[in-house]
């Protein structure tokens, strides 16, 4: 075959260090998320949705074919934090967590991971960003090891 093609849809979470609650601004937060479409698009991962809330982020996107996904997540949240920075003195001391998590979606749930990343709002009503992203992990057989989950 004369062409390369690659199908591999992640859904990617991290949160900003501590989990602090530093984007509580709407405004700001949609920014970010534009940005961080932007980011991910410059890095031939086309995001297909963004969103979060105060103290995490979700992106869905196909992961390039030339990019691995650490070098993906890496450079979205190197971008995004410098981004952050610039727009406000009191973001000066902004940074995310260290680590993320990264979860294959299925092309026929893709629509689904749209939705729920659309309405975080809602869900984050119910249930703590620790008991989500613990359910990702069970959901796709691993373990959350509770001495990182706050750095």
């Amino acid at each position: 075959m004369p062409q390369s093609y690659s199908a591999v849809f992640i859904h990617l979470v991290f949160a900003t260090r501590a989990r602090a609650p530093m984007l509580h601004d709407e405004a700001l937060r949609q920014q970010l998320h534009a940005y961080l479409a932007g980011v991910s698009n410059e890095h031939d991962c086309p995001a297909v949705r963004v969103g979060g809330t105060a103290d995490h982020v979700h992106i869905l996107a196909r992961l390039g074919r030339e990019i691995s996904q650490s070098e993906w997540a890496r450079e979205l949240k190197r971008a995004s934090s410098l981004w952050l920075k610039a727009q406000s003195p009191g973001l000066a001391d902004f940074n995310w967590q260290p680590g993320y998590g990264a979860f294959s979606v299925n092309h026929d749930n893709v629509d689904r991971v749209c939705n729920y990343i659309t309405n975080q709002a809602v869900h984050h009503a119910q249930k703590t960003f620790h008991e989500e992203f613990n359910k990702f992990l069970e959901s796709h057989g691993m373990k959350l090891d509770e001495r990182f989950f706050n750095t």
